[in-house]
């Protein structure tokens, strides 16, 4: 367990696909209240400050460090330069604030920021662009290896990669040597598979974790009322660790149990005015303490 490090995103503040949620909590609360809370590490919101002197002085005041950082790709539906230059940017970034992994998620024909419902109209990706897909996070995990960094794809609800099989697809047709994954129990849940047969089938390709909770309720009102993706955030389908039905504690304790080094991130994108942020990271965290000791 020593090697596992414990993070919290900042959308749970202020969410980068809904601005308005949050749009009162400032950058300075955020991250004081994630250290207040007891977390170690936190992924880049869009209030964070890009000078990675003035960001670095103020993680360090409060014992933070960058775990890493979501960089959106559009390799199925743009000339791969476009991707490979904001990559690069991201990249840089992230490896002077010393994170060593890259968050990763095709954006192409993405729904997840539409007004669609998101179990209706997920996007599905012709053989020529998963080509483009694979071959292009391919030469992604070659330009974060030349900084001593990888690549983490996080599978997300209303993209081309959602589900178990694409997952599946998406690892059989890349090398483990230039992509890894990124696992999300909360969107995985959402997408009617099980955390933990992803998390085995997979686990050697595993270089990045997000743990997030759904509550099943709201979850189901999601497919009744053919809700979008960000409606249903906006609905509370996400909550932290504990909080939800996800069978988490045995995820965490299978990487806990073994190799596995690197991040754990609490994500749980909810509607702060409704979810206090500092009380639902301290719910997390009391949780995880709790049931596996970290």
């Amino acid at each position: 367990m020593s090697k596992i490090s414990l993070a919290i995103a900042p959308i749970a503040w202020t969410n980068d696909d809904l601005p308005e949620l949050g749009a009162e909590n400032t950058f300075e609360q955020c991250i004081s209240e994630m250290a207040l809370a007891g977390f170690t590490g936190t992924e880049v919101g869009n209030k964070y400050p890009r000078d990675t002197d003035v960001l670095r002085k103020a993680l360090e005041m409060r014992g933070l460090r960058v775990a890493s950082a979501w960089t959106s790709l559009f390799l199925t539906t743009k000339p791969f330069e476009e991707t490979e230059r904001d990559f690069i940017a991201q990249r840089d970034f992230l490896k002077a604030m010393g994170a060593d992994v890259i968050v990763v998620a095709e954006q192409g024909h993405s729904i997840q920021g539409l007004d669609e419902p998101v179990f209706d109209n997920q996007p599905q990706f012709t053989d020529e662009e998963w080509d483009r897909l694979t071959t292009g996070l391919e030469r992604l995990g070659e330009l974060a290896a030349e900084t001593g960094q990888r690549i983490v794809y996080h599978h997300h609800m209303g993209t081309g990669v959602q589900s178990a099989a694409e997952i599946d697809r998406l690892m059989e047709n890349t090398d483990p040597e230039k992509v890894s994954l990124l696992l999300d129990t909360g969107h995985l849940t959402f997408a009617g598979e099980d955390p933990m047969a992803v998390a085995e089938k997979h686990f050697d390709r595993i270089g990045h974790v997000h743990l997030k909770d759904i509550r099943p309720d709201v979850l189901q009102r999601v497919k009744d009322e053919k809700m979008s993706f960000l409606d249903g955030v906006k609905a509370g389908v996400f909550t932290v660790p504990g909080d939800g039905f996800v069978e988490i504690q045995p995820v965490v304790k299978k990487f806990a149990d073994s190799d596995y080094e690197g991040w754990f991130v609490v994500e749980a994108e909810q509607d702060p005015a409704l979810a206090n942020p500092l009380e639902y990271a301290l719910m997390a965290r009391d949780y995880i303490r709790n049931t596996t000791g970290i």
